[in-house]
């Protein structure tokens, strides 16, 4: 036996170096990793073709061990074709079994192996052909940590050492011997940590470059959301402008024409009825055209927020009753129809606000959820409670109904001027309590339902910080 371990030393180098080119790379056809950090490499694995040019450097390297002795060994090749067939569809395997397929994997290359040896020598753990356990060390090397790496290559050099026993049956081993045994050995678990090291530190690199991209993900969101922001402020200021002259204009006519109206109606007394009720329309549709310009003008002016410490649930219930009382007498049926459920955390803090202001975007939010809503009523909840955004502390308002809710298509657009999902609306009342909000360093979104609708309906989400100078801060 030392005779022949001797003889096989460059033999044992040349299959090596071919061992360790098969095993460093992926597995022939593998589409998935059993480490969760794999998971770049999954998708890139799941694009690539069914056989490239590896599967080909594969079967070149088995129909080379096929033609190599001892070739009319019968059990020899079926054992190189199972060895073949295992490693083509290793990738299959994994695809359908991602966690425990390289458990299957592994002990079935190793028995493979094992078997290979036993029918290519005279005597098993002489056999020439050894080298191909490093096949299935090097796959354990690719899937499992280092510790699982270092329990399959014992395995692996267990059963390679189990012919072991046979041999001292028949022949006489030296020291020399054994020491080259255990040589090749040390071989088995040194390229199994070589392989197993550049896998974890290849995993590690993939999580990195995940973190740096989601990180990327995350502040192209932000740059775009801030890009879509300034845009929407530029038509706010050209629209204001445009609105600003526009209003001046009209408003001057308007009151000549609503003066001559309530004239013209007084004069005509009862003495011609028709001509009296169509004076009175005029001067109706004339209030609802001030009215409008009274809008217009209110987006185009500047807002200047005076803002101070407030309790901000006095000034929900404040715009609560406000639009209680404005509603007219048809609409007072709603009303009755209406529930309306207040939720106030306890202790809230004192927000810095205008409390005009805020008191006109929060009508204008309760007056659209009671217009939602119609006439079949419904419930609008108004909650308050503390709350974290973007580390600032502050209060967040939430104004939920249980109305037909606000079209996907138009969310996004809903803060825009002329947007608007009324018959009768001209899209401006969002877009004023957006600026208002604005002007708060507050933000408002808009959710598609909530608690009191039960998943259906719109919910309007205000957030105030609790410290000015950190808001002010915070936006400059």
């Amino acid at each position: 036996m030392r005779r022949d371990l001797q003889a096989d030393e460059v033999k044992v180098e040349n299959e090596e170096r071919s061992a360790g080119k098969a095993g460093d790379q992926p597995a022939p056809g593998a589409v998935v990793f059993s480490h969760p950090a794999m998971s770049e490499q999954i998708r890139s694995e799941q694009n690539r073709p069914a056989i490239n040019w590896m599967d080909g450097l594969w079967l070149l390297f088995l129909v080379g061990l096929a033609l190599l002795p001892p070739v009319a060994e019968i059990h020899k090749q079926l054992t190189l074709l199972a060895i073949g067939v295992v490693q083509f569809s290793e990738g299959w395997l994994l695809a359908r079994a991602p966690r425990r397929g390289a458990a299957y994997i592994v002990p079935l290359k190793i028995a493979l192996a094992t078997l290979l040896i036993d029918h290519t020598g005279e005597v098993g753990i002489n056999s020439s052909y050894y080298p191909i356990f490093y096949v299935p060390v090097v796959t354990a090397a690719e899937y499992f940590s280092p510790l699982g790496t270092l329990l399959w290559t014992a395995l692996a050099s267990a059963a390679y050492c189990s012919y072991l026993y046979p041999a001292l049956q028949e022949y006489d081993i030296t020291r020399e011997s054994y020491g080259l045994l255990a040589i090749r050995i040390l071989f088995f678990f040194l390229a199994a940590m070589v392989v197993n090291r550049f896998v974890v530190e290849n995993r590690s690199q993939i999580k990195l470059y995940q973190e740096l991209a989601e990180t990327l993900a995350e502040t192209n969101r932000k740059l775009e959301q801030a890009q879509e922001e300034a845009r929407r402020s530029e038509r706010l200021a050209a629209l204001g402008q445009m609105s600003a002259g526009l209003a001046h204009e009209i408003r001057n006519p308007l009151g000549v024409i609503k003066g001559s109206a309530e004239m013209l109606q007084q004069k005509l007394g009862e003495s011609n009825p028709l001509a009296s009720e169509l004076a009175g329309y005029i001067s109706s549709e004339t209030n609802r055209l001030s009215a409008l310009v009274t809008r217009f003008l209110d987006f185009a002016r500047p807002l200047h927020a005076e803002l101070a410490p407030r309790e901000i649930t006095a000034v929900l219930d404040h715009a609560l009753h406000s639009v209680s009382l404005s509603l007219t007498r048809k609409d007072k049926d709603k009303d009755e129809f209406v529930r309306v459920e207040r939720q106030y955390e306890a202790n809230l803090p004192l927000i810095p606000l205008d409390e005009s202001l805020c008191e006109q975007a929060f009508v204008n939010l309760i007056q659209n959820a009671y217009d939602a809503m119609g006439s079949g009523g419904g419930t609008l909840r108004v909650t308050a409670a503390r709350a974290n955004r973007a580390h600032r502390d502050g209060v967040e308002v939430r104004i939920e109904d249980t109305g037909p809710g606000i079209p996907a298509e138009l969310r996004e657009q809903i803060f825009n001027p002329f947007v608007t999902t009324k018959k009768t609306g001209v899209g401006l009342g969002l877009s004023i309590v957006s600026r208002i909000i604005d002007g708060h360093h507050g933000t408002i979104r808009v959710e598609s339902g909530g608690e009191a609708s039960d998943h259906q309906g719109t919910c309007f989400v205000v957030f105030f910080p609790e410290n000015e100078d950190a808001a002010a801060a915070q936006t400059s």
